[in-house]
């Protein structure tokens, strides 16, 4: 069973950064992908990157809200996926949900618990 526990939320100033971590205690073949949604105040779960266990490959939002800011990394020795979030805004204020699944990540089959992050202007 695969189970995801995140870490690295808080509240932060706009500009600043956060990293968040996610453990995988329940890697499988069946799960070749991790990544981040986030959940907005008002608004729907979406996604924000992913990254695959094998190569490293990588996917981000297809939107400019998080290009250039955020980075998706992965260890696979410690089977942990950060997010590196950088020069962070107000609108990213949301809890994020660590995910598993299969690269690109469309769909994810197992979810963390979420951590908050808060930015203040």
């Amino acid at each position: 069973q695969v189970q995801l526990v995140e870490s690295g939320g808080g509240l932060v100033q706009a500009g600043g950064s956060l990293r968040l971590s996610c453990v995988n205690s329940g890697r499988t073949f069946s799960n070749n992908a991790m990544g981040w949604f986030r959940r907005a105040p008002g608004k729907e779960r979406e996604f924000v990157a992913a990254v695959r266990w094998s190569d490293g490959n990588t996917r981000y939002a297809n939107s400019v809200s998080v290009e250039g800011r955020f980075t998706i990394s992965r260890d696979n020795a410690k089977n942990t996926v950060y997010l590196q979030m950088n020069v962070l805004k107000p609108e990213d204020t949301a809890v994020y949900y660590c995910a598993a699944g299969n690269y690109p990540l469309l769909i994810a089959l197992s979810w963390g618990q979420g951590t908050q992050v808060t930015v203040s202007s």
